[in-house]
């Protein structure tokens, strides 16, 4: 990059921090500024860089230091309890209504394919925008509290409860959805979400979102499928 470049990407990479908690590495700002013309406002080019970004997986294109990852221990369960200060972007991996049967989840899920939401008990059909896209949190299916899989920058996964609910947080979320979690309390092992320690950026993995939604349907109907068939033989 030439210095226009250089400075430009600078006060990029500075912005995207400071409103959104992402810093993009090294590399994929510098792929990114070779598509991008020296003259483009940075408004602009924060909200283009914005969009990528959300719609990236950020074990390739965020910075891995130790402080805005999860703590390589997070996984023992012998601590009781610490509070991660952040701020941690993660993303979506997958997502559970602790509320639903697992018919029900099959429904919500199929529904959501049809382009439909809930609202209370009513159905209602729900149109796809740019806004939607940007988001990635559709229309929210109702129920909770919900299990979430998230992954941090350096490619640690860890489950999140939501103890309160979370508007954007539903079975209607794009898998790949950027999260930022800041001083929330992990418990064994487990993030314990609510609206004062996370924040829902939006986005999606397009190619993730589409095996998710086909893997958790199938497991789902197997899982249906074989309680029916041991409840039956022994009967």
């Amino acid at each position: 990059m030439n210095s226009q470049s250089t400075h430009l990407a600078t006060q990029l990479a500075t912005q995207l921090a400071n409103t959104k908690s992402l810093h993009p590495t090294q590399q994929w700002l510098a792929a990114f500024m070779s598509t991008q013309k020296p003259t483009t406002p940075l408004p602009a080019l924060t909200q283009t860089a914005l969009f990528r970004l959300l719609s990236s997986d950020i074990t390739t294109s965020l910075t891995a230091e130790p402080h805005r990852c999860l703590p390589a221990d997070i996984h023992n369960v012998n601590i009781k309890e610490r509070r991660l200060q952040g701020p941690i972007v993660v993303q979506l991996l997958g997502i559970e209504d602790m509320s639903k049967s697992r018919w029900e989840q099959v429904e919500a899920i199929e529904a959501l394919e049809r382009g439909e939401g809930t609202k209370g008990r009513e159905i209602i059909r729900v149109a796809a925008t740019e806004e939607d896209n940007d988001s990635g949190a559709n229309v929210k299916a109702g129920g909770g509290p919900h299990k979430l899989s998230l992954q941090d920058a350096r490619g640690t996964s860890i489950f999140g409860l939501e103890l309160t609910d979370i508007k954007g947080v539903g079975l209607g979320m794009s898998i790949g959805c950027k999260m930022v979690v800041m001083n929330a309390v992990v418990a064994r092992g487990v993030v314990l979400m609510e609206p004062a320690n996370t924040t829902i950026l939006g986005g999606n993995i397009e190619a993730l979102h589409k095996a998710w939604k086909e893997n958790r349907k199938a497991e789902l109907k197997s899982a249906i499928e074989t309680a029916e068939t041991t409840a039956q033989s022994n009967a």
